[in-house]
This record gives structure tokens, sequence and C-alpha cells, in this order.
């Protein structure tokens, strides 16, 4: 097999030699493109800018996994204000009011509310380990087991 790559490498290499009469592919000059310099006249849509306004909220209060929470926001141009309340790991509710605006950033004012929300127990996962496996190996066959030599 390699006999026939080596004989096809040397066939392919006089071919593009041009010793054996293989007519190489004739290439001609792309042809001659002029291209005008002129400036081009650029139309600019200009698109109304109008300030953003929204508002959205949404609650959640899921008895099933004890979720509860919501958040409400409004933004006029600039200015955002809004607030969003969470139920905390200790069963408190923790309510967060913010507003944003260029002349005094974020501002976040938060609260704690005393637990309204009984905290499940959850009983402590203990792992039980087993005692630990030991086993003695054998000697290789065909060798015995002879003493120890320490230098």
């Amino acid at each position: 097999m390699a006999f026939k790559f080596l004989l096809f490498a040397a066939f392919l290499a006089v071919a593009r030699a041009g010793v054996i009469g293989v007519a190489a592919p004739a290439y001609s000059a792309a042809p001659a493109v002029s291209y005008s310099t002129a400036p081009v006249a650029k139309t600019i849509i200009a698109e109304p800018s109008a300030p953003a306004n929204y508002e959205f909220g949404y609650a959640v209060n899921d008895p099933h996994t004890d979720d509860s929470k919501s958040h409400q926001e409004t933004r006029h141009g600039d200015v955002v204000q809004g607030s969003y309340s969470l139920i905390e790991a200790d069963g408190s509710k923790r309510v967060v009011h913010y507003t944003v605006d260029a002349h005094s950033g974020f501002n976040a004012v938060v609260s704690r509310e005393p637990g309204s929300v009984a905290v499940k127990a959850v009983a402590p996962v203990v792992a039980k380990v087993a005692a630990p496996i030991v086993t003695k190996l054998a000697a290789p066959l065909g060798y015995a087991a002879g003493p120890a030599y320490y230098h």
C-alpha cells in the first residue's frame, strides 16, 4: 500500500513539474474594476426620543413551598422607584424600597419585619458510616510469603 502511495506522489510531482504533458489550468487576470471616489450622500433618519415610561409588578405566594415574594417598579424618564419583598430563611420578611435618579444615584432603604411565616423545622441529617473494610492481601501465586528484611 505504501508503494502505491509513493508511486502516486511521484507521478503527481512529475506532473506538477511539467515533465509529463499534463496541461496546467490557464488562469486569466481579473477584469479591471474602477471605483469612484465621489462622496456619497448619506441619509440619517432621526428616531424620535421619548422618555422611558413603564410600570410593572408581580407577586408570588405559594403555600406549598412557602415561597412568598413581590416586586413592583415604576419609571418616568430617568427616575426609577420600586420595592421588593421576600421571606428570609429565619422567617422574617425583608422589604426593600429603592429609588434611582441622575442626581442621587441608587438609594435603597432596607427594613425587616418580624417572622410572620412559621418556619418549618428540618431534622438534621446524620450520615451513618460503616466500619472500614480491611482486607488481607495474599502473596501472589508462585511466591511464598517469607520474612521481611529491613536494612
